[in-house]
């Protein structure tokens, strides 16, 4: 899962979607730093992190495109969810996507000074170029996947994910479409844990 699914599997809690936003960024148990609800995120994102990786129709959804991408593939498919995600978000939540992207700026911007240097950095590319929203669209996604493989200094192959993503849409989407219904059934349990 990658940004927009972490945030949009936190509960309506400020702080919790703060901590699973920046949970990559937080490395071993520097965590603890955090107040309460933010460390609620973090773990959470940590819990579906595993979850998303152990899943047989993830597994499922990697073979698919592991030929073009290696060992690459996980990041290509979280990606590719997230655009099922923002592409079908009526079916996911009552606001409007364009609504909740701007919700959950605010939430970072506010918290600046708790934010990690890496995302830090990254949120003023985030908020303008409206990356949330932007997973929705094809034109949005290929810069999201040229500056993937940009970082990857052009051995990924991710420039070329938009057109193995078109080549085989509706067996991901069908693949996405029911680990998501499983996945927002164990996020809930999971904040119930650790709220416990």
């Amino acid at each position: 899962m990658n940004f927009l699914a972490h945030t949009h599997l936190s509960p309506d809690n400020d702080d919790i979607i703060f901590g699973n936003f920046i949970a990559d960024s937080v490395k071993g148990k520097t965590y603890l730093k955090y107040r309460k609800d933010i460390v609620t995120g973090i773990l959470l994102h940590r819990s579906i992190d595993v979850y998303t990786d152990r899943h047989s129709i993830v597994k499922n959804s990697k073979s698919i495109v592991r030929k073009h991408f290696g060992k690459y593939s996980g990041i290509v498919v979280d990606i590719y969810y997230d655009h099922f995600l923002a592409r079908n978000w009526s079916l996911y939540h009552d606001d409007e996507l364009s609504a909740f992207s701007t919700k959950v700026y605010l939430i970072l911007a506010k918290r600046l000074i708790l934010l990690p240097t890496r995302v830090r950095r990254m949120l003023p590319f985030l908020i303008a170029q409206n990356w949330l929203s932007g997973y929705a669209n094809m034109t949005d996604l290929q810069r999201v996947f040229n500056g993937m493989d940009r970082r990857t200094n052009y051995v990924s192959g991710m420039d070329k994910a938009i057109g193995v993503l078109e080549d085989n849409y509706e067996l991901l989407y069908a693949d996405f479409r029911d680990f998501y219904k499983e996945l927002e059934s164990y996020s809930k349990e999971i904040v119930l844990d650790l709220n416990n």
